[in-house]
């Protein structure tokens, strides 16, 4: 019923219409994520699976529409989907289809049946970049259907040590390792050949930018009241959302501001403030900032706060980061800053704005911070390699 008002949903249920997969008579190598952030976060190791292993077929399949409509033509994927609904019938078919040798989900993804079916063909599947939290029904008094279903897993790749002390609880932890977060080894690659952004190059240049990335209407809120008092910067917001309501929304609450698909139109442009209206870019916008602002913090939590630190950026975010384990411990390193209101923005912007010694300084702990974490890719390779999960 959502599908006729809502967008996301008629995706959501058209797409899987739609999708028509031929029997795979070749082994395959089978990566599932929810969307686009988890496709980020399992890359690098099907990246470096499909070097090592070029003779496998890759398959790709998303739950959400927004991994599907952004990566549907993800050049190293042979075949890139939508996974079924999660019943017995759509299990077996779909497994069965695409044949894989290997499958690798990511973070958070424990569909029952799909699973099962797995485990009753033998197929290994590795859980990348796991996290678990005592809110999961695994730890739970009625959470004996999911414990079962974690027994499908070949082996479990998780983010940090509280994850092993759960999984202990419930006589897992002999099949996990502390491998680390996968996204780090995402964002050292991105930084090694950023974009280059004519654009933004044109539009930042000379001055401090603020680049405020996958914001929400809340974050734009604080971010205008910033900008009011201090219009001597300038102000790159890239929205969480990309479309018609929401760049609509945006003007009117940045009335003075440009439009990147505007900007090479408009000769001698003065707005000191633009609207990235399209998607994709950035992980490579945040290296034409002074100062980082990731969204998500005044509403269910913040976005990817690495793809700034890489850059080596100092980040601001707003109060709801403490499930993440990454932005609690890049304030305990002095890299990132969390704000209240548009009061703190504004002490914190004058901090990094106006000094040039703790500005440089936040940015080379925020360096830091990624590369003592990154790694997590090679420990699930070699895991790979030495149990022979795939022959060449």
């Amino acid at each position: 019923m959502a599908s006729f008002f809502n967008k996301k949903a008629d995706l959501w249920i058209s797409g899987r219409k739609k999708s028509s997969i031929m029997p795979q008579k070749q082994k395959s190598i089978w990566m599932h994520c929810a969307s686009l952030g988890e496709f980020e976060q399992g890359r690098p190791v099907l990246d470096a699976i499909k070097k090592i292993f070029p003779e496998y077929p890759i398959v790709l399949s998303f739950f959400s529409p927004s991994g599907y409509e952004i990566r549907k033509n993800y050049p190293l994927a042979d075949l890139v989907t939508y996974l079924p609904l999660d019943t017995p019938e759509n299990a077996e078919k779909f497994i069965n289809d695409i044949n894989p040798a290997l499958v690798l989900w990511i973070k958070y993804e424990y569909w029952l049946n799909h699973l099962a079916f797995l485990k009753k063909k033998e197929i290994p599947v590795l859980l990348i970049s796991g996290h678990f939290r005592t809110s999961q029904p695994f730890f739970k008094w009625y959470g004996k259907i999911w414990r079962a279903a974690l027994s499908g897993f070949e082996h479990l790749f998780v983010q940090h040590q509280s994850s092993i002390n759960l999984l202990q609880q419930i006589e897992m932890n002999n099949k996990a390792t502390i491998s680390g977060d996968t996204r780090f080894d995402r964002v050292s690659e991105i930084v090694l050949n950023p974009l280059c952004i004519p654009e933004i190059e044109s539009f930042s240049s000379n001055n401090q930018v603020i680049v405020a990335g996958s914001t929400w209407p809340k974050d734009e809120i604080i971010l205008s009241r910033f900008i009011q008092k201090n219009p001597q910067y300038k102000l790159i917001v890239v929205p969480h959302e990309v479309n018609e309501k929401r760049i609509k929304d945006l003007i009117s609450v940045f009335p003075s501001a440009v439009l990147f698909t505007e900007y090479k139109e408009i000769a001698n442009c003065t707005s000191r403030i633009m609207i990235v209206d399209t998607i994709g870019m950035l992980s490579s916008i945040y290296q034409y900032a002074a100062v980082s602002y990731v969204g998500g913090g005044f509403n269910k939590g913040i976005h990817n706060t690495l793809e700034a630190a890489v850059f080596g950026k100092p980040v601001v975010f707003g109060p709801n980061y403490r499930k993440f384990m990454e932005a609690v411990e890049m304030i305990e390193a002095g890299c990132a800053f969390p704000v209240e209101n548009d009061n703190d923005l504004c002490l914190t912007g004058e901090i990094f704005l106006t000094n040039e010694a703790p500005l440089k300084a936040a940015g080379e702990k925020a360096k830091a911070y990624v590369s003592k974490h990154s790694g997590a890719t090679k420990h699930i390779l070699d895991y790979i390699k030495s149990n022979l999960l795939l022959t060449k």
